[in-house]
């Protein structure tokens, strides 16, 4: 795993947070329903008919929802749903009412409802009672956001194009993996999380440009974290000459310092973001090998020309590829 540096901004939650578009969220536990499983988003019972059942006759009940206790209430980008607190014959829990927005209020038979919040991946459930007057209700999501981006040696950009974020849960499981929270994030979007410790693994490039993290996301605030690469982008070309042209139909394999294959592909230039430190880069071209040893260094972006000649031609009974 390759070292780089992890600069970390807190700031109050401001637009951008409540601006983020929302995504689907995993339901967390919460007012001591520790043993409650809620369903996935694809796995409970909707509502029967093309109606919402919200405001369909019954107690009405104001739903709101804070990022801190003593936070102000969310005014958009919350997913509310409402089940029935026990499983039907499917084992699935009914949904008998749903609604987007902020503040949100439901006309709902008197009973024990489960109600569960979804503020992009950060969520909240509690047990709800409906009489026949009305109610409100408040959730606590304890959440803030996430902010992520990279960087060069010397605060030099990455194209956002060849950067990509993960994120996952920070606990490691009894395989040694971790929890996927959520897949190739974008930089510099705004992922709403439940307030705790996360596992970030920063890709630049698709080889071995790789910066792991753990970050705090802590309830009510924005945490802008930003990693260093040490790496560089690398072109590669076969030709006859120094400055010559790139003989087409070259097919590359490219090993780290370890001689392990790590890349390979097929074209008249091999390019690739890598990770700082040694490699030996091995081009095929009618029958003939040749490779060459080249050396990375972080922020350095090479063109590597590999010399068709017999100086840097290779045996192929040597067991390269």
């Amino acid at each position: 795993m390759f070292e780089g540096t992890l600069r970390l901004f807190l700031v109050w939650l401001a637009a951008a947070l409540f601006m983020a578009p929302v995504s689907s969220a995993v339901a967390q536990n919460a007012d001591g329903i520790s043993n409650l499983k809620l369903p996935g988003i694809s796995s409970y019972a909707t509502p029967k008919g093309e109606t919402s059942l919200a405001l369909s006759g019954g107690g009405a009940i104001t739903l709101s929802a804070q990022l801190t206790d003593k936070g102000n209430d969310i005014t958009r980008g919350i997913v509310w749903r409402v089940f029935k607190p026990e499983p039907a014959s499917d084992g699935k829990l009914p949904m008998v009412a749903s609604a987007h927005g902020g503040t949100a209020v439901f006309q709902l038979e008197p009973g024990s409802y489960l109600v569960h919040a979804s503020y992009g991946r950060a969520g909240a459930t509690k047990r709800i009672t409906v009489g026949k007057e009305a109610k409100r209700e408040s959730l606590v999501l304890d959440a803030g956001g996430l902010k992520l981006d990279a960087v060069l040696s010397g605060g030099v950009h990455i194209p956002p194009k060849k950067l990509r974020f993960s994120i996952y849960e920070d606990k490691v499981e009894a395989n040694g993996d971790r929890a996927l929270i959520v897949p190739d994030v974008e930089p510099n979007a705004v992922v709403r999380l439940n307030a705790g410790t996360y596992h970030v693994v920063s890709t630049y490039g698709s080889v071995n440009a790789v910066i792991r993290s753990d970050i705090r996301v802590e309830a009510g605030k924005l945490t802008e974290a930003t990693v260093e690469h040490r790496a560089a982008e690398m072109t590669m070309k076969l030709v006859r000459e120094a400055g010559g042209e790139a003989i087409a139909d070259t097919s590359w394999s490219l090993l780290n310092e370890s001689g392990d294959p790590i890349k390979e592909t097929v074209g008249a230039f091999a390019s690739m973001v890598l990770a700082e430190g040694d490699y030996t880069i091995i081009a095929k071209n009618r029958d003939r090998i040749y490779q060459k040893d080249f050396t990375v260094v972080a922020g350095q972006n090479q063109e590597i020309e590999v010399l068709a000649t017999e100086a840097s031609a290779i045996d192929p009974e040597e067991g390269a590829d």
